[in-house]
């Protein structure tokens, strides 16, 4: 029979991300509850229970025949840090009760890891008492408690004059190349961020037959970021490139990520890469924007763009093959639970809100965050 490693020191010291606008995770998927404690919120900032309710809602399951049935209420509770939809200053807690869920069906995980899941690394790093049902603290579950943070933190950059917006790039052999807007997103697209009729048909056509074979497809999200000045941002570890990209790969299913062009560029020449400079209307620009809005780590005052690569579920009603840990036999799997068919619909609000709290954590260490929330 397999032997769990024994380990001395298995503490997480990781469930919190940002350094002046702070958030921390807690919450497992077939717990109780999600949630999240945001500190460094100015006070005085007007944020409703709607607004924080109508983001969550976005990446909400059972809303769709594109996404998975489970069926959740999402309802948002505030504990602390608001009041008469005021922040305070004080920490923001914020949970999201589990109400679906089925852990019996998760037994099996620990003794027949699941193929492309956390299910075996994570039992080699927190041994046989590590909460898997579900995928425990591994699961997308949890990022419910990552958009009720960022709707906190995209009212701050609204304020800011900062907007941005995230759509499907692609899915499965399916490509949308046309550049959009952060109006046009936002006006244009569909509830699924997606802005080409044509390819809309494409997509749901593509995802339904995945579903209909109990399999899953994945694809590529774009998100854009507008309004925000140059030479913000930090050098070397503090890039805005590190930031968003570490906050990025919190998210379950991303696999990649890319700024501006990205791995096209090293199919260019220089003169083709670079982004000339321009002065239009008294401002300096660039012709182009292949950098994606950031040199050197630090905004160009062009708009940020990047694109995240996000896996196939790997969650799927097809049998798979694994290993039974107790007799070391080679066996196989077939999961009955919920699963998304596509993922990636339910990630575009959860980029868009990890990338708000990127942001104005970073504003904040900047200096560039006014103390306008005490003025009504």
């Amino acid at each position: 029979m397999y032997k769990y490693h024994k380990k001395k020191k298995v503490c997480s010291v990781h469930n919190s991300f940002g350094n002046f606008f702070r958030i921390t995770s807690f919450g497992e998927s077939h717990g109780k509850m999600v949630g999240v404690v945001i500190d460094g919120c100015p006070p005085g900032l007007h944020i409703a229970n709607e607004e924080i309710q109508h983001e969550v809602d976005r990446r909400r399951p059972g809303n769709s025949e594109l996404v998975s049935d489970r069926r959740e209420s999402d309802h948002i509770e505030i504990l602390s840090g608001i009041e008469n939809k005021y922040s305070t200053g004080a920490p923001i807690t914020i949970i999201i009760k589990n109400e679906n869920f089925d852990p019996i069906i998760y037994e099996k995980v620990k003794i027949t890891p699941r193929p492309s899941h956390a299910d075996y690394p994570a039992l080699m790093r927190y041994g046989k008492y590590v909460d898997l049902k579900g995928g425990g603290r591994f699961s997308g579950r949890i990022t419910a408690s990552f958009v009720a943070a960022g709707a906190i933190a995209k009212k701050i950059l609204t304020l800011l004059g900062i907007s941005l917006a995230a759509y499907i790039r692609s899915i499965g052999p399916w490509e949308d190349n046309h550049e959009y807007t952060v109006a046009e997103i936002r006006k244009n697209g569909d509830a699924l961020r997606l802005m080409n009729p044509e390819f809309t048909d494409r997509v749901k056509t593509t995802i339904l037959k995945a579903k209909s074979e109990k399999d899953s497809v994945g694809g590529q999200v774009t998100c854009i970021v507008e309004g925000i000045p140059s030479g913000k941002g930090d050098m070397v570890f503090g890039s805005i490139e590190s930031r968003i990209s570490a906050a990025m790969f919190a998210i379950p299913s991303i696999r990649g990520i890319e700024f501006g062009l990205g791995f096209a560029s090293t199919k260019l020449n220089g003169s083709q890469n670079n982004d000339p400079y321009m002065i239009s209307e008294g401002k300096i620009q660039t012709k182009t924007n292949n950098a994606g809005g950031i040199l050197g780590g630090l905004s160009t005052g062009m708009p940020i763009w990047f694109t995240c690569a996000i896996k196939p579920t790997p969650t799927i009603g097809k049998p798979q093959e694994t290993v039974n840990l107790r007799s070391m036999k080679q066996t196989n799997l077939r999961f009955e639970g919920s699963h998304d068919p596509c993922i990636v619909p339910r990630i575009i609000p959860v980029i868009e809100s990890l990338t708000s709290v990127v942001i104005v954590d970073i504003l904040m260490g900047n200096g560039d965050i006014p103390q306008i929330f005490n003025k009504k």
